[in-house]
């Protein structure tokens, strides 16, 4: 399942996605993995979620953002979640582009059996309508 935190900027998401990270540490059986552009929410997120910084990594474009995402899946079967902040600034602002990456995400989430959520920096009107057809908004 994909679920998208949706909102202009300064309306509060990454405060959201943290907390819905410690969420899922709580509940979770498995893994939980928090990436980030850049190493911020390091004092934020519960120690016990894995935070990687897709800076580390040199991953620019939601091409090499959905290989990464994938990467990250293969690597470890026990992951249960992973939270996504700065999903335009990691891949790109170009909705299309954005809408195709979230339907391939879609279905690498039913291969792996793992949960998604991104943070998408934007009015919702903007969105293609389409990305709502294997996504949810929280």
């Amino acid at each position: 399942m994909i679920s998208l935190i949706i909102g202009n900027k300064g309306s509060g998401k990454t405060k959201h996605l943290v907390q819905m990270v410690n969420d899922a540490i709580a509940k979770s059986n498995g893994n939980v993995v928090c990436v980030e552009k850049e190493t911020k929410l390091t004092y934020d997120v519960n120690y016990q979620a894995r935070l990687i910084a897709t800076d580390s990594y040199n991953v620019q474009g939601f091409v090499a953002f959905y290989g990464f995402l994938s990467g990250i899946c293969a690597g470890d079967h026990d992951i249960t979640d992973i939270l996504i902040d700065a999903t335009f600034r990691i891949g790109g602002r170009d909705y299309e582009e954005l809408a195709d990456f979230l339907e391939k995400v879609s279905k690498l989430s039913e291969m792996s059996d793992t949960d998604f959520v991104f943070t998408i920096s934007c009015d919702e009107s903007l969105l293609p309508k389409r990305i709502f057809d294997f996504c949810k908004k929280v």
